[in-house]
């Protein structure tokens, strides 16, 4: 447990910001940060599914939670003016691909001045020393060929959930040259993101865990699809690091990082969902059936060199335990188990 006693050293009473605490990577990091003794104030809109972590863990009785909308500058100033924070973690976003389709102006609004609008709250702030933007794997020109993109490969993301998570990333960049010379800044692109908690629509992982509830079968659109997937818990702790070590040595450790599996984790769609099936035991099947969907990339892997040399990191799980403890999250869930023990328990099994 040397890690999570420095991270507590560390986060211990710092007074940190999360901008879509509500959402499914930020309830998990935000319970990992309250488990820490952070001060966290968190801006989101209200949790996006009725079923959802954040009140499952019943965090708001647990942070300062300020419902709003990353696109109203006036209130996110003022959040900040009164909570003067020293670290800033920037979640808030409009996540799914389909919903981008559906929704290109609200995709852009939310994704490219969400992100100016905590730049500029940043710029004008006199207490922030840390700032990390979360965007996404999908930044980067896919051109469906075998190889891991590098930090430095283009960045033009082709649906407008990806392209404007590419638009967050240049504005990050130009802010930080621009104003925010002093301040560390740097963005992490992660992979997919599988684990319990997750009841988003059109995401793999919540339609097993749906579909094995009704014992119907799941539809699988892309079955060959190749994705950087990796438990929730893989890029959150990379996250506090990065915020925590560029606080410390801004020269060193600030940056542009992919957060990514090692190759050999990066499968096909359906070999995730026969170890969902795996883990899961009876009651679960999954089918084949393309519903002539708008474009999905259909091969996307990371390069992860460069965090793995700057931070001396590596991944602790592999993907079939990734889905296991998914699947163990699901299964107690669906049990009636205390889901705060049993999500604090997984949270503290994994750096062991």
């Amino acid at each position: 447990m040397d890690r999570w006693n420095e991270l507590a050293d560390f986060y211990n009473g710092k007074k940190i910001l999360i901008t879509g605490h509500t959402g499914f990577k930020g309830a998990w990091i935000t319970k990992i940060l309250v488990m820490l003794g952070a001060e966290v104030t968190g801006y989101a809109l209200n949790p996006p599914t009725e079923e959802n972590l954040f009140d499952i863990l019943e965090l708001s009785s647990e942070v300062d939670s300020v419902i709003g909308d990353i696109r109203d500058l006036k209130h996110l100033k003022e959040v900040f003016d009164r909570v003067n924070p020293e670290l800033v973690l920037h979640m808030a976003a409009q996540p799914l691909v389909r919903t981008s389709y559906e929704q290109p102006v609200y995709t852009y609004e939310t994704n490219v001045m969400g992100t100016v609008n905590i730049l500029e709250c940043i710029r004008l702030s006199k207490s922030v020393k840390s700032f990390l933007n979360v965007t996404t794997d999908k930044v980067y020109e896919n051109k469906e060929i075998d190889k891991g993109y590098v930090e430095t490969d283009f960045l033009d993301g082709y649906d407008p959930y990806s392209n404007s998570k590419s638009c967050s990333e240049l504005v990050t960049h130009s802010y930080k040259k621009s104003f925010l010379s002093n301040i560390p800044v740097s963005t992490a692109r992660a992979g997919n993101v599988i684990g319990g908690g997750d009841f988003a629509l059109d995401r793999i992982i919540p339609d097993c865990f749906r579909a094995a509830g009704n014992k119907t079968e799941v539809v699988l659109r892309n079955p060959k699809s190749i994705r950087p997937y990796e438990h929730v818990l893989e890029p959150l702790f990379v996250y506090l690091e990065i915020l925590k070590k560029q606080c410390e040595d801004s020269g060193k450790y600030e940056g542009y990082f992919n957060v990514g599996p090692d190759d050999v984790d990066c499968i096909h769609t359906d070999e995730l969902v026969a170890h969902f099936k795996k883990y899961w035991g009876d009651g679960f099947d999954f089918k084949v059936q393309s519903d002539g969907g708008p474009h999905e990339a259909g091969f996307l892997k990371l390069n992860c060199d460069k965090l793995k040399k700057v931070y001396n990191w590596k991944p602790v799980l592999n993907i079939e335990k990734a889905v296991s403890l998914s699947v163990d999250w699901y299964k107690a869930y669906y049990k009636g188990c205390d889901m705060k023990d049993f999500t604090k328990n997984q949270i503290l099994s994994f750096l062991k």
